[in-house]
């Protein structure tokens, strides 16, 4: 029991995903539906990184396009694109993905804090983590979600 329950304890489940060259990952608890990129209703007066909204099963959720939240410009959507229907607090919202890659359990003690560099927002990221030779930043969904100028529920009614 203890060295098997503290090894078990201290494993995380994140999935992954891409955004053009760069994978990035989700805590596994915070994921509620993969589905595939379905068009979305405009809303008027949003940033550029809020696609819009979608019906999923009568619940309106708004989609944020990650490529266009983190400064690269808004994704040109295909069927290929895929939504990634997170819980963040009480919310309900999609991100916007190029792919799903992987499902990835990592130990707690290999995730490495994000580099201090002056002049960059990477406050998105809670941390780093190798996998397989790759680098995934592994995502900050309170602060990814943080819109301070825009509530996405006013007068957003279920459909």
């Amino acid at each position: 029991m203890s060295e098997s329950s503290v090894s078990e304890s201290s494993i995380r489940q994140f999935i992954s995903f891409t955004i053009g060259d760069e994978e990035y990952g989700v805590d596994i608890m915070a994921i509620r539906e993969i589905k595939g990129w379905t068009a979305s209703t405009e809303l008027p007066n949003t940033p550029a990184y809020i696609r819009g909204v979608i019906n999923l099963r009568g619940a309106i959720v708004p989609i944020l396009d990650l490529r266009a939240r983190f400064g690269r410009g808004v994704t040109a959507t295909s069927p290929r694109h895929v939504i990634i229907v997170v819980a963040v607090g009480s919310r309900v919202a999609g991100i916007l993905v190029d792919a799903v890659a992987d499902i990835l359990a990592v130990s707690a003690d290999e995730i490495q804090p994000p580099p201090q560099i002056e002049r960059s927002d990477i406050g998105f990221l809670t941390g780093l983590v190798t996998v397989d030779g790759r680098m995934v930043a592994l995502l900050d969904l309170d602060h990814v979600f943080a819109f301070d100028d825009l509530d996405l529920t006013d007068g957003v009614a279920a459909a």
